[in-house]
């Protein structure tokens, strides 16, 4: 390889692993409680995330195998990293989904489900 190419090689290479991190973006780390866990009914849901979400646009919903919704009193933590749900009332026996939107800093959006059990 010519001195030229090596060249052009190592400074593609600094750029991609530069920009590699301003590519990552938020993802869901971890869930309480877990999807598909059985559990009591929880008085709080809490979804941790890899990155600082942006409250505005962070939020979940939560509904009944039969599509209805529950309501609950969502917020954003202190540290930006979780979205904690109060559900309003009791959550009866039943299967439960939880639809999240999450928005990181760098305003990049995701969203996804995940289901669990209260029994």
């Amino acid at each position: 390889m010519t001195p030229i190419r090596t060249l052009i090689a190592l400074a593609g290479g600094a750029a991609l692993a530069v920009a590699a991190p301003a590519l990552a973006h938020t993802r869901l780390i971890s869930s309480n409680p877990a999807a598909n866990a059985t559990v009591k009914a929880p008085a709080a849901i809490t979804l941790q995330f890899s990155e600082r979400l942006v409250p505005t646009f962070s939020k979940f919903d939560l509904s009944t195998a039969h599509h209805t919704v529950v309501p609950v009193r969502t917020a954003v933590s202190a540290d930006g990293q979780q979205i904690v749900g109060t559900p309003t009332t009791a959550l009866a026996a039943g299967e439960y989904t939880v639809t999240w939107t999450a928005a990181s800093v760098d305003g990049h959006r995701i969203n996804g489900h995940f289901n669990f059990k209260v029994g």
